[in-house]
């Protein structure tokens, strides 16, 4: 079986129309497509679905789901920010818009002296730590995942969105060590956050789509500390261009695998309303 639920269209920071990119997707043989627009409900920047199209979007989507059913099984969703107290990934705040499911995401780093955008382009992370946080990466990374659990802890969601996406910057920048004994404290507490939690955390591909970094996110080191917790993975692209839906899935499923894992974890929708958790065998023989 074949899916990605992180998926993005022109209603946020997306090249092409949600048709043109169930088209595209039913041509590469998916059985399963989510959208997933940018939202930072009930507001928005220049990259986030603005608010009066929040109902356009979800009509289209709903739309697509009928108009392509028997082709093509289509989930309405969102990539919900977490920048409190401004936006929060909840099912519970999104519930007047009934989402099929949401990715819960950190993009942003705020404190009381600005705030900038951890996967932005190198020069807004670079002036980001050093106005924020005095130049110390080490600081600027703990904090990321400290809102990384913050937002697991308080906050009800389906998936966690590239978990370590403040690396996307790091082969430039040098901003922290990896291998450093600090950092892996950090992502094992947020593994166990996460299988607290009870979310999927996605392996996601979008770093390698858009040339960042030659990755996967999670890193192999979080992805088997994902798995020794028990956290159910997801293989998605982030997919901001239709030719990049399956981006380097290979790859994402030989991640898996090498971390432990041997199946990944897709929601469907039910059909009493809802969504359902599938398991799918990594390797079908």
């Amino acid at each position: 079986m074949k899916y990605n639920l992180h998926t993005h269209t022109k209603f946020c920071d997306g090249a092409d129309a949600p048709e043109d990119i169930v088209q595209e997707a039913i041509k590469k043989g998916f059985d399963i497509l989510g959208f997933s627009t940018h939202s930072l409900y009930p507001f928005s920047t220049d990259w986030h679905i603005a608010p009066k199209e929040f109902h356009i979007y979800k009509q289209e989507i709903k739309r697509l789901q009928q108009f392509y059913a028997g082709q093509l099984e289509i989930l309405y969703g969102y990539e919900a920010d977490y920048l409190p107290p401004f936006s929060i990934p909840d099912l519970r705040t999104y519930a007047a818009l009934a989402p099929d499911y949401l990715i819960g995401s950190v993009h942003y780093i705020s404190t009381q002296n600005g705030w900038f955008t951890v996967d932005g382009p190198v020069e807004e992370v670079q002036r980001g730590i050093e106005k924020l946080f005095n130049g110390d990466g080490q600081k600027a990374v703990c904090t990321y995942f400290s809102l990384q659990r913050e937002m697991l802890q308080q906050t009800r969601f389906d998936i966690i969105g590239h978990i370590d996406v403040i690396r996307k910057r790091n082969n430039i920048l040098h901003f922290f060590d990896e291998s450093a004994g600090w950092y892996q404290k950090e992502i094992r507490a947020t593994a166990e956050a996460a299988a607290r939690a009870g979310v999927i955390a996605e392996i996601n591909t979008g770093g390698i789509a858009r040339g960042a970094l030659d990755d996967v996110y999670p890193s192999a080191m979080f992805l088997k500390l994902l798995y020794q917790a028990g956290v159910p993975v997801m293989i998605n692209s982030d997919a901001h261009h239709a030719q990049d839906l399956d981006c380097a899935f290979d790859r994402a499923r030989q991640c898996a695998a090498d971390a432990g894992y041997r199946e990944t974890v897709c929601l469907r929708r039910a059909p009493g309303g809802g969504t359902i958790r599938q398991s799918i065998p990594l390797y079908q023989h």
